[in-house]
């Protein structure tokens, strides 16, 4: 494990290492950030996936946001995580040159693309990360079972499956078991297709991994949730106080935001109502800040 840059934000200061780790620190008691540490930039909105759960309605005809103008990554601190999705980020075609920019701004981008995508694009996304133009890869689970996917995945260190609680079943994360993998999960979204795609099997599902986690979490070698997921699952009934307070990076809109570049609009998370959201800035800053008091902090 080895530091990428180490930044003061607000009274703290913070050090990135190239497995994904984060560290915080100060000598108060409380964190208290004038950027956010990280955030969720969507590019795109076009996807031939068609998830029936999908929160964002990516459809194959999607459109891309305008990336290359969007002048508030100039204003954003080095070594602020970017986790760039979609849609399919993949699909973008300003993608390299936006990630060269972020690059030279020295920001850390992070991409989350689909199995299947992951399969079709396995030479270009090593390229990426041995270029140090992404550094943390996301991969949403379609299929475990797919012929070498476990072994092309374990080929890269920063790699993370995603899967959602609700709509991976147990059984599914078992095939994934003891492979020195690591798992993000996500909570379910009850938005746009998400919302529509809810019924009593998702309900089951997410039961049954509330019930087996105590157990889920020691076959894999790191498992992190969303702040969604977090809510839903509870995973602080395994931990001790003092094992959470070093692990929990604090509610959305405390440290962290959403910005959509297709439609040019920020907010707290992806989840945040269509009416509830602002159109963008062309500063970091201020829109941080308005995060920030919206959700009280």
């Amino acid at each position: 494990m080895k530091p990428i840059g180490k930044v003061k934000n607000g009274n703290y200061w913070k050090i990135l290492f190239d497995d994904g780790t984060l560290i915080k620190f100060n000598k108060e008691d409380k964190l208290i950030p004038e950027y956010p540490d990280s955030m969720d930039v969507k590019i795109t909105n076009k996807c031939d996936m068609g998830c029936k759960f999908c929160h964002e309605n990516s459809l194959p005809d999607g459109a891309h946001g305008d990336i290359m103008n969007a002048k508030f990554i100039e204003t954003l601190l080095p070594y602020t995580e970017l986790a760039i999705g979609g849609g399919n980020p993949l699909e973008h075609p300003d993608l390299i040159p936006f990630l060269e920019k972020c690059k030279g701004l020295k920001l850390i981008c992070n991409m989350t693309v689909n199995q299947k995508h992951f399969i079709e694009n396995y030479d270009l996304l090593a390229k990426l990360i041995e270029n140090n133009l992404i550094h943390g890869l996301g991969v949403s689970l379609t299929n475990p079972d797919q012929e070498h996917f476990i072994e092309l995945i374990k080929q890269f260190p920063t790699a993370v499956i995603h899967v959602i609680n609700g709509v991976h079943t147990v059984n599914t994360l078992k095939k994934l078991y003891d492979n020195n993998l690591k798992l993000l999960i996500l909570g379910y979204k009850d938005f746009r297709r998400g919302e529509k795609y809810h019924n009593k099997l998702v309900d089951t599902i997410k039961k049954n991994l509330y019930d087996e986690l105590p157990e889920l979490v020691n076959h894999f070698d790191v498992v992190s949730f969303d702040n969604l997921a977090l809510k839903q699952l509870n995973p602080k009934r395994l931990l001790t106080n003092e094992a959470w307070d070093q692990s929990y990076m604090g509610e959305d809109g405390q440290m962290t935001m959403f910005i959509d570049l297709v439609k040019n609009t920020y907010s707290t998370s992806s989840t945040t109502p269509e009416n509830e959201r602002k159109l963008l800035l062309d500063d970091i800053k201020p829109m941080f800040d308005d995060i920030r008091k919206i959700n009280g902090n």
